[in-house]
């Protein structure tokens, strides 16, 4: 009935004009703020709005490509769209490449464990563009496995309003993985269209009064651009000497219609460790011809060959990692926070073991520490830990920060020897932190925490004797984790041994070709007090004395752990709420017995009663 009424007065309250007019406003309102965020809105305005439309709709369709890479965290990229505040950098521990800024930072030591933290005043990116052009739109991506920056530009020119008419101009920026002093920037440049197409090349010239200086020269009778300078380090009264040597490029370049256009920009930086003022001719002069003999070498190298090394060697460090398949939770990085640490920290750490100069007995030293290194990681897993897992990186300076908070954890957590290996250590430092896996008197214990297994995830390529372990936690069909275990042996097989918590079973070996093809399912047990989740060693007789010196009071299944961890509420709050029911009922009781028993009470049926003057009358 209420609400019939007011239905029924609703007509009345639109009666007034500018009632009528506030509901036809907040109809529109409310239709705008639907469509403006909606998929469809964002579409519309991507084909108009997108530096140019025309431009915006050619680079969805380059970048297309890019999206099942990101999909598995393999990748991240900004578009005009999208924007994503990240540094695009490529490095490999000697220098590192800045793209958005356009700057180059270098090392002032080779030793493993230091980073490019010097910031020199040198533009290693060679611009090219298109004089008079209508519109632009640019994506640019960091390829994690290749350890390259990807960028694409779609370039209307102006003599032309079709999007078929689209200059396409695709980069890679690649600091050499396994060639420390190698940068290479290679060019692409596709013209559709049915005229010539003309852009220009140009490098930032240093400003004046720039520590830097530019010189033409020739090397094999052809032109090279050799650029050096300084940096200097106040606190030391020191400098770091800096040379690049660059092939020179025209100031045009002409592409015909409907062709292509493939150029690579090869340079060779060299840079000194911290020398006194007094030292700086001749380690010029030692710099620069070291640099124009390399370049002259590189020159008459196939290119495809160097990016192929490239591309191999950023393939072998990824072998390791982490890749995370159920987050139930949100501290919990995602893959692609893990996988851009650590690139970001790869990046910026040198790799010994692919120096070709490297001496044979310290090339096996660095090998064995990656094998077995003992006492690493101690400690709980860094899994949470989020200042070593950031969910946001915004510059080069906060790479550099989480590089040397990476280098003081490992170092500090018994990790020394697989920092002293560079980029491959820090890699296998890193997979042994996430899980809290540590090398321990004969064998390898898996510790993590039994309280936070609710989360999915693998960690693959784990270095032990030569053989790669793969590690994974699982979630069966109603939630409750167990952990698959796989190893894929090296040139010489040997058999490796695992059991769980407690080792009461007798171990299982790993290497055998039934497990070695499937892998092995171990259950997750939990002791009492806390011991390691699982055992993998290559000494079986170790792992069956186990048993007798881990001293356990019991062991229990996971579900069982978690059920005496969070029994449930407290005995206190159950009575309390048992309390306050019961004296609520008493409460409610002592009402009613007042209302209908108590002095003054009413009754609880009326009787008829007749009156004498009733009966007389009758």
């Amino acid at each position: 009935m209420w609400l019939q009424q007011r239905l029924k007065g609703f007509p009345g309250i639109l009666s007034s004009s500018w009632a009528r007019r506030m509901v036809i406003g907040l109809l529109v309102f409310f239709i705008f703020y639907w469509y403006l965020s909606s998929d469809g809105a964002l579409r519309w305005f991507s084909g108009s709005g997108q530096s140019g439309g025309l431009t915006g709709q050619c680079l969805q369709s380059e970048i297309h490509r890019w999206k099942s890479l990101v999909d598995r965290g393999e990748g991240i990229y900004t578009t005009p769209q999208e924007k994503v505040v990240t540094p695009f950098v490529s490095g490999n521990g000697h220098f590192l490449v800045d793209f958005e800024s356009n700057r180059l930072w270098v090392a002032s030591s080779f030793q493993p464990g230091s980073a490019p933290v010097h910031q020199t005043e040198y533009s290693p990116v060679v611009r090219v563009h298109v004089p008079g052009k209508q519109a632009e739109a640019q994506a640019t991506m960091l390829w994690f496995r290749k350890g390259s920056v990807l960028s694409v530009r779609c370039i209307l020119p102006g003599a032309t309003g079709s999007a078929r008419d689209c200059l396409t101009v695709r980069e890679e920026f690649i600091a050499h993985r396994s060639r420390p002093n190698v940068y290479l920037q290679r060019i692409h440049v596709n013209n559709p269209s049915e005229r010539v197409a003309t852009l220009e090349v140009s490098t930032e010239l240093p400003s004046y009064g720039s520590k830097f200086l530019a010189s033409l020269e020739k090397v094999d009778d052809k032109e090279v651009v050799i650029s050096s300078g300084r940096v200097v380090l106040p606190e030391k009264n020191q400098v770091v000497l800096v040379v690049v040597a660059t092939k020179k490029l025209g100031s045009r370049i002409q592409v015909a219609a409907k062709s292509e256009y493939v150029d690579n920009v090869l340079s060779v930086v060299w840079t000194s460790e911290a020398i006194e003022p007094a030292r700086l001719e001749e380690t010029f002069t030692r710099l620069r011809d070291g640099a124009k003999k390399e370049l002259g070498e590189l020159l008459r190298t196939n290119i495809e060959d160097l990016v192929q090394d490239h591309q191999q060697a950023w393939i072998d460090l990824f072998i390791s990692g982490v890749e995370m398949r159920k987050i139930t939770d949100s501290h919990t990085p995602s893959s692609v926070t893990v996988n851009t640490t650590l690139y970001y920290v790869l990046s910026a750490s040198p790799a010994p073991l692919l120096d070709r100069r490297l001496a044979p007995d310290e090339r096996a030293r660095l090998e064995s520490s990656l094998n077995y290194a003992d006492h690493c990681f101690s400690g709980h897993a860094t899994m949470h830990a989020e200042n070593l897992w950031p969910g946001r990186v915004s510059s080069v300076a906060q790479v550099l920060q989480l590089v040397t908070l990476w280098t003081l954890t490992l170092q500090k957590r018994g990790c020394k020897v697989l920092v002293a290996a560079g980029a491959h250590g820090f890699m296998q430092g890193a997979v042994l932190s996430f899980g809290g896996l540590s090398f321990n008197e004969n064998h390898l214990q898996f510790q993590a925490d039994p309280d936070v297994l609710h989360n999915s995830y693998a960690l693959r390529g784990i270095h032990y004797n030569q053989d790669l372990i793969n590690l994974a936690v699982l979630l069966d069909a109603e939630g409750k984790p167990f952990l698959h275990v796989s190893v894929k042996p090296q040139e010489k097989p040997v058999a490796l041994y695992a059991c769980e918590a407690g080792c009461l079973n007798e171990p299982v070996e790993l290497t055998s070709s039934l497990v070695e093809a499937q892998g092995h399912v171990f259950p997750v047990m939990v002791t009492q007090p806390i011991t390691p989740l699982l055992y993998i060693s290559t000494d079986l007789r170790h792992l069956q004395d186990l048993r007798h010196t881990l001293h356990l009071k019991a062991i229990l299944a996971h579900e069982e752990h978690m059920a005496k961890q969070y029994p449930g509420l407290p005995f206190l709050f159950w009575f309390s709420v048992a309390s306050l029911i019961t004296l609520f009922h008493l409460f409610l009781f002592k009402l009613i017995y007042n209302e209908y028993c108590g002095p003054g009470a009413k009754p609880l049926f009326r009787s008829k009663v007749t009156m004498p003057s009733d009966e007389m009358e009758a």
